[in-house]
């Protein structure tokens, strides 16, 4: 059987081609990271493969909440319900924003640090990562104390483990094979 991402590789580049057409590239996608909201949200969740609940009434519930109320997002969302594909919405979403990133040239760029950055530092690596990865960068910080100290950078594939812990862990497995 499929896997979700190959059944849901249809549905995000439709949406995209649609949005890029007509230069809604940001709409759609906060309209996607919305419906996604929605649906995996926890009281909702459960009535997607619910047969109890109408597939009209489940699709009102999803467009009224997310905001959806224009005809060709209604349209969308409709489509995928006909088809059982809701929950694909997350996925759906994250190739959307794969796409479209690729076509505005930006990357969402992760970093984990043990203490949390300063304006100026945060400054200084959105710079140096554009450079290093001739994109614009968007850049995402969360803390996690576990790290002892430094950071973890995570662009895609493209992962720089500078945490102290990272150094500890590698540092261990050298000694374990000596």
């Amino acid at each position: 059987m499929a896997d979700n991402a190959t059944i849901a590789r249809p549905y995000a580049r439709a949406v995209f081609e649609q949005a890029n057409t007509t230069g809604k590239l940001a709409i759609w996608g906060e309209l996607l990271a919305k419906t996604t909201a929605v649906i995996t949200d926890a009281r909702i969740a459960p009535l997607l493969g619910n047969p109890h609940v109408k597939r009209a009434d489940l699709v009102a519930l999803v467009i009224e909440v997310s905001g959806a109320n224009n005809m060709p997002a209604e349209n969308f969302i409709r489509l995928l319900a006909d088809n059982s594909r809701l929950a694909l919405l997350p996925e759906i979403a994250a190739q959307y924003e794969a796409l479209r990133a690729e076509v505005e040239n930006t990357v969402d760029v992760t970093v984990t640090s043990a203490l949390a950055l300063t304006a100026e530092q945060s400054t200084k690596l959105t710079k140096a990562l554009t450079a290093r990865l001739n994109r614009t960068v968007r850049l995402h910080t969360t803390v996690d104390a576990g790290l002892v100290g430094g950071a973890i950078v995570r662009a895609g594939d493209f992962v720089i483990d500078g945490s102290l812990r990272g150094r500890i862990d590698r540092l261990a497995i050298t000694m374990a094979g000596a």
